[in-house]
């Protein structure tokens, strides 16, 4: 039987507490993550952040209010099935493996399900795994309202249409800021990142820009959605199996994909955190 040592991801990146916000967004930038456990002095597990509490709360600075203490934990010798559950019942993207001390030995993504269900052969039709709503956007749509609009669904991928409802692409959080042009100054003065840091990229950065975004620091040039989407974007069909979307999404690092119809419309947008209810509904 698989187990989740078979999947984790050992020896992950942790924060100590007590930390700051700083703290929490160098070691994002640095080793380009989204999230990571929260251990003690001793090393036990005593909460997890993720960069969506930090732009839930962007003006709050202690990692002790920030972080999350209902955390999602799996030991690494239970079921596959099981830690699936437990991502699902949480709506966390990140399942934290700890021994019977509290030690984080490892972390699961939905990334890391994937192989899972791929092996499997998993055959649900991908139209039962969408969880979520979708929320189109026209080409011509600010970015500004492209990003109002994320955080008011949190949602971080729409599918955007041309004027006749066709699917004209796709724009994720990230897609958002590849435009927005950061002052270096700002980077090293908010994060604390030094010129002799060359282990940190713009990469990690674009992960936590949005946060630059809600607190003023960068403004969101005034051009359509047009021109930062993801042009002719690759789709399933709503009745493709369910392990050939996740071989799609494994083999590009996707997050996300169109779901089309008969008609090739539109039909909605499934994420890879819908596609760990696979491993659910097969228990």
């Amino acid at each position: 039987m698989e187990t989740v040592k078979d999947i984790m991801s050992a020896n992950p990146i942790v924060i100590v507490a007590p930390a700051t916000r700083r703290d929490v967004l160098r070691k994002l930038v640095k080793h380009n993550i989204t999230g990571m456990p929260v251990v003690d002095k001793n090393g036990k597990l005593i909460g997890i952040i993720s960069r969506r509490d930090i732009f839930e709360n962007p003006n709050e600075e202690q990692l002790a209010i920030l972080m999350r203490t209902d955390v999602p934990t799996v030991h690494e010798d239970d079921s596959i099935e099981y830690a699936a559950e437990v991502m699902m019942r949480y709506n966390r993207r990140h399942l934290v493996v700890i021994d019977n001390e509290r030690n984080v030995i490892g972390v699961i993504t939905p990334q890391d399900f994937l192989s899972v269900i791929i092996k499997r052969k998993i055959s649900t039709p991908i139209e039962n795994m969408v969880t979520k709503p979708c929320f189109p956007v026209a080409r011509c749509t600010p970015l500004q309202v492209v990003f109002r609009g994320m955080n008011l669904t949190s949602l971080t991928a729409f599918p955007v249409l041309n004027d006749d409802g066709s699917l004209a692409g796709i724009v994720t959080d990230r897609d958002l800021f590849e435009k927005v042009n950061i002052d270096r100054n700002i980077a090293i003065s908010e994060l604390g990142l030094g010129d002799d840091e060359d282990a940190w990229n713009w990469e990690g950065l674009r992960n936590v820009m949005k946060l630059f975004y809600m607190v003023e620091k960068v403004n969101l040039p005034p051009i359509p959605v047009e021109e930062v989407m993801i042009k002719n974007p690759t789709t399933v069909f709503s009745k493709t199996p369910v392990w050939e979307a996740a071989k799609i999404m494994k083999k590009n690092n996707f997050s996300q994909l169109p779901v089309r119809d008969l008609h090739d419309q539109l039909k909605a947008m499934v994420f890879d955190s819908d596609l760990v209810s696979a491993l659910v509904e097969v228990d």
